[in-house]
């Protein structure tokens, strides 16, 4: 699968992010461990670029990228990324984009390097939380 990494070496430099780390491109809407988010209306409509120290065998697709990145997603995040993929600078953020149009205009870049998980029932307490505060 590609990915169009469109002029965000600058933003990401200044970001301070890692462009040699491992990477995957994943939802943020509750549906795997690294989202804490929750609640139907996030369901496909969020996404974040997501730094690990390992590679996560759940996260087998490579995202070929003509930035470099060593940059992976899943076989069910991957259904809901069409033709075109891209990632921009897009109003000061970075936004995921393919032909259909806008997929997050405010992707986020979230460090897992130093994180420990969180226990089921904490992800579960923090969903329940937040759903209440994003829909």
């Amino acid at each position: 699968m590609k990915i169009n990494i469109k002029e965000t070496q600058t933003y990401l430099k200044n970001k301070e992010v890692p462009t040699n780390a491992k990477m995957i491109l994943t939802t943020d809407d509750g549906s795997n461990k690294y989202s804490s988010l929750g609640g139907s209306c996030a369901i496909g409509d969020k996404f974040q670029i997501v730094i690990l120290k390992d590679d996560d065998p759940n996260y087998t697709i490579d995202l070929e990228n003509d930035a470099g990145l060593d940059l992976k997603t899943s076989p069910s995040d991957a259904d809901l990324l069409g033709n075109g993929l891209n990632i921009s600078v897009w109003h000061n953020a970075l936004a995921l984009k393919d032909n259909s149009g806008i997929l997050d205009g405010s992707l986020a870049v979230v460090d897992w390097r130093n994180v420990k998980p969180e226990t089921d029932q904490e992800r579960r307490d923090k969903m329940i939380k937040l759903g209440d505060q994003i829909c």
